[in-house]
């Protein structure tokens, strides 16, 4: 005898909710249904699977063990409905929308632009819509938010709600103006750097994160000349002979190859980040989704962009 269910897309949904939130009321409040019938979906869900989902207590809502077996089963069979209903309404073959994006400043300027351009030009009924955020944390917070549909982030990301999908990794490398005593050497030593002024990122910044692990992993004592998350502004500051900086290899190409700055490597230290794509777990519309799988095809283009082995 065949079981049957009597599950509905709907409670699906529900329960997604109260997953990524971890609060019934927030859930209740984004699904526009109230409280009671929120957990009146939950319970029915519960007695048609024969299980708890969640673990209700005075610190809150945990999912139990089953429950987050059945969160990656729930957002399949969501996602592979709206991809029916999609591809049944015609609406793969015209995709149509707005994408919203966020990145910091300089990796939108310096890396994503070319890529973002060449979707505009190949999906042109998709609006893609950018949003500069001063550091990774912001930008993270953004999707967090919903205030933007994917983010770019260059720190490690750990949150339920989100899915995170390593793009390419970069490189720190030390930036000095062309004048400087260093501008010459192809390696620098941990002795050598103690002795320089520093124009450093502001706190916050994935840089600057960066650079304070360096720091006290070699317990190195940087003397700061000043602090800005102005890329321009510390390329400038740096060019002029006003500290050295630690910057990725991508943000000062064009300097290298003009002559105003050098780079040199730390002599036994690869000071290697990691870029991200970030977006919420859960239903996607088709743009979001084909953008997504864009900049999946793109990963070998960024990662031969942001390679120090170009300069």
């Amino acid at each position: 005898m065949p079981i049957t269910f009597n599950m509905e897309l709907w409670q699906l949904r529900t329960f997604c909710e109260i997953a990524d939130t971890l609060n019934f009321t927030k859930a209740s409040e984004r699904l526009n249904l109230t409280q009671s019938a929120v957990s009146h979906q939950i319970k029915a869900l519960e007695d048609e699977l024969g299980v708890k989902l969640f673990l209700r207590g005075k610190r809150g809502v945990k999912l139990t063990d089953a429950g987050r077996s059945a969160v990656e089963s729930s957002r399949k069979i969501l996602d592979e409905a709206e991809s029916m209903r999609q591809q049944v309404a015609g609406r793969e073959q015209a995709l149509a929308g707005s994408v919203r994006v966020a990145a910091a400043t300089q990796a939108l300027v310096y890396l994503f632009a070319p890529l973002f351009e060449d979707f505009m030009d190949s999906h042109d009924s998709v609006e893609l819509v950018f949003r500069t955020t001063a550091n990774t944390e912001q930008t993270i917070g953004d999707v967090l938010e919903g205030l933007v549909d994917v983010g770019f982030a260059s720190m490690a990301v750990y949150s339920p709600t989100l899915e995170t999908i390593e793009l390419f990794s970069d490189e720190l490398m030390l930036v000095v103006g062309k004048k400087h005593g260093l501008a010459a050497k192809k390696e620098v030593s941990i002795s050598e750097l103690e002795k320089e002024r520093w124009v450093l990122f502001e706190r916050g910044a994935s840089i600057r994160r960066a650079t304070d692990d360096f720091f006290k992993k070699v317990q190195v004592k940087p003397e700061k000349a000043l602090e800005s998350n102005d890329t321009y502004f510390v390329k400038l500051m740096v060019e002029h002979g006003l500290g050295v900086s630690l910057m990725p290899s991508w943000a000062v190409r064009e300097e290298v190859k003009t002559g105003k700055l050098a780079q040199v490597r730390v002599k036994g230290h690869e000071l290697k980040r990691s870029v991200a794509m970030v977006s919420l777990k859960g239903l996607k519309s088709a743009p979001i989704r084909a953008f997504i799988e864009y900049m999946l095809n793109g990963k070998a283009r960024l990662q031969a962009a942001a390679s120090a082995k170009n300069l």
